[in-house]
């Protein structure tokens, strides 16, 4: 069991859901004459409500008590810009490609196992994202993470993907439990994933408490930034 002493998303979460207003994330142009929106917040900040709920907590203070989603200000502004740096912009997004491919094996080919083609889902979750989350969570620092949610080539469908925080897991045996502060989920310390990762030659299902569908996840890349 490994868990970052003092956090839970009950009270370093976030208290509103991640549910914006359709307002522009960005825009470019001449203000005052032609301004052109960019993005629309209405699709989900999740990755900028999690690198921003650790920056607070990393900062030794509490997130805003504000319980309604911002559409503008300086906390909007900042979850934008933390948006935008959890995406690990140019290459993030090619993760989350990667892993939605529906070419993708779930668990390991007899090529891949050779090394020929790349490693199946099981195998990246199993051996290579898990080890980093718990070294993250075993170092007492939380662990931002990508759930691929789609099998696409449709790279318009990135935003089905989501982002969450892990703060602590239980492993039993093989079993493995990520405790997590999800931005959909306010205030609620209940929200787990769960998998084994004993056996990463086979597709490892994915079970979320709340009910949702998870394909794979990997940990995502953190830059601190001090909060406003």
């Amino acid at each position: 069991m490994g868990v970052v002493p003092g956090f839970l998303p009950s009270t370093h979460g976030f208290r509103f859901a991640n549910s914006f207003p359709h307002v522009p994330l960005r825009s470019i142009g001449v203000p005052g004459v032609i301004e052109v929106p960019i993005g629309d917040a209405s699709n989900g900040l999740c990755g900028g409500m999690a690198f921003a709920a650790r920056d607070y907590f990393e900062a030794g203070r509490p997130p805003p008590p504000d319980t309604t989603p911002p559409g503008s200000g300086a906390l909007y502004d900042y979850l934008v810009q933390r948006l935008l740096d959890s995406f690990g912009l140019p290459l993030g997004p090619k993760r989350y490609l990667e892993l939605m491919n529906p070419a993708l094996p779930d668990g390991e080919t007899w090529l891949s196992r050779l090394g020929w083609l790349p490693h199946g889902r099981a195998w990246r979750m199993a051996r290579e994202e898990w080890p980093k989350v718990r070294a993250d969570l075993d170092g007492g620092r939380l662990s931002p993470l990508g759930l691929v949610k789609v099998k696409s080539l449709d790279p318009f469908d990135l935003g089905e993907n989501h982002q969450v925080l892990a703060y602590g897991y239980d492993l039993i045996g093989d079993r493995l439990t990520l405790r997590i502060y999800d931005p959909n989920k306010p205030n609620r310390d209940d929200v787990t994933t769960a998998l084994s990762v004993g056996d990463p030659l086979r597709p490892i299902p994915i079970t979320c408490t709340p009910a949702t569908t998870v394909f794979s996840f990997f940990r995502v890349t953190y830059s601190r930034r001090i909060p406003p």
